[in-house]
């Protein structure tokens, strides 16, 4: 035997397994959730952005579309490689990051845009946060941890201090968008409240007229603000490159393609989600001057700021870019 040979053969062998990647790129898993603020990502898939970005760069991308409701689902589905990329609110973002830091590294990939969340009531009695009562039911994606439940209990701190941040948390319920949404409108039920998002708040406020908003998240934090948020795990981002790079430049040009033909966008989300929503109301939401398409993340310091004061963070962020991925499509964020 040759034994030279034999170790060169082997050491070449070893260098070659050394060079090829966990798993070949080309595939990506996304999970979004219900509502307008995820209308990038129809654009994206409605007009396969993704697999043209990755033809570019020589690589065919297979996309899987899944939707979930809740940043704890979401979570749970990034965490346990069910997915790859999530969508979900900033706090959401800020809950992972915060417990991944050092193990999984997950990270922010771009923002869907600057929406605002209202908490609509239908109750008369209902004008301000001091006014809800142990009869009011709000409902929101995931109590407690939503972006919706975090915006809630930074406004209550700043009504009634930090050590009563969780003042309103026993009055939320855990429920979908649509299902949180069609209890307001119809009434009857004790769901008589809703954190929510577009299109839901503005079926809400239309079609109840009892609904009222009683807070809108830009005024808690101090102006437009990243409703939704896409993140991934460090190891997702170095191993497919590629695959990276052709996602966030879709979600690029998805993100010009809204501001340019809000038209094409309204017809974009009733075709992929199959909404039933009025097609002038949602044209009245993309054209309200408080949504803004940016893939950059904008105004989510100050929640992340909050939440390490009350203790719901450990790890203490001093910018934006510690919990978002360092990339050019995002360039100046907040």
């Amino acid at each position: 035997m040759n034994l030279k040979r034999t170790a060169g053969a082997l050491a070449a062998a070893a260098l070659a397994l050394a060079t090829i990647p966990a798993h070949a790129e080309g595939r990506l898993r996304i999970a979004e959730q219900y509502g307008v603020t995820y209308l990038l990502l129809n654009i994206a898939q409605d007009q396969k952005l993704i697999e043209k970005h990755g033809r570019q760069q020589g690589l065919d991308i297979k996309v899987e579309w899944t939707q979930i409701s809740g940043g704890p689902a979401a979570n749970d589905a990034l965490l346990s490689g069910a997915v790859d990329v999530v969508g979900a609110g900033v706090g959401p973002l800020l809950t992972i990051w915060d417990r991944t830091t050092g193990k999984q590294n997950v990270k922010g990939v771009a923002s869907l845009g600057n929406f605002p969340y209202y908490l609509v009531s239908a109750n008369p009695k209902v004008k301000s946060l001091a006014d809800f009562t142990e009869k009011d039911r709000i409902g929101l994606p995931a109590v407690g941890v939503s972006v919706q439940a975090r915006i809630l209990q930074m406004a209550v701190a700043k009504q009634w201090g930090d050590k009563d941040f969780t003042r309103l948390d026993k009055l939320t319920q855990t429920l979908p968008h649509p299902d949180a949404a069609a209890a307001v409108i119809a009434g009857g039920t004790e769901i008589n409240a809703h954190f929510g998002n577009s299109p839901f708040q503005e079926q809400e406020l239309a079609q109840n007229p009892n609904a009222r908003v009683v807070l809108n998240s830009y005024d808690v934090l101090g102006g437009p603000s990243s409703s939704t948020v896409l993140y991934a795990t460090e190891k997702f981002r170095n191993d497919n490159p590629k695959t990276y790079r052709a996602f966030t430049a879709a979600l690029a040009d998805a993100a010009k393609y809204a501001t340019a033909n809000p038209e094409g966008a309204a017809d974009t989300y009733l075709r992929v989600t199959k909404s039933n929503v009025d097609r002038a109301l949602l044209l009245k939401i993309l054209k309200n001057p408080q949504v803004q398409f940016k893939v950059a993340p904008q105004n989510t310091y100050p929640l992340a700021q909050f939440l390490h004061r009350v203790g719901v963070l450990k790890n203490q962020p001093a910018t934006w870019r510690d919990y978002f991925f360092d990339d050019p499509v995002i360039g100046q964020g907040g």
